[in-house]
């Protein structure tokens, strides 16, 4: 099941679990529309692989299975892969 990590790894940005903002690649690494494709080429910078708009979690499965609140943002933003 996805994580759906609460914010942009580069940026800080928030990403609420409807966002359709949010891009992720196969490892969940989570990132906004902007930062993905102006910034990263629409490639990971974490492992290389291609990002993609993260579906979304009806919100009556939220309820089950809650977004993550964990915040993970690079200290020094991001630079393409």
């Amino acid at each position: 099941m996805l994580e759906l990590r609460p914010c942009c790894e580069c940026c800080g940005t928030d990403l609420p679990p409807a966002s359709l903002e949010a891009r992720i690649c196969s490892y969940e690494c989570t990132f906004c529309a902007a930062c993905a494709e102006a910034v990263l080429a629409g490639r990971c910078p974490n492992c290389t692989g291609e990002l993609v708009r993260r579906p979304i979690r009806p919100a009556e499965k939220l309820l089950k299975h809650p977004a993550s609140t964990v915040r993970k943002v690079k200290p020094t933003g991001c630079v393409a892969a």
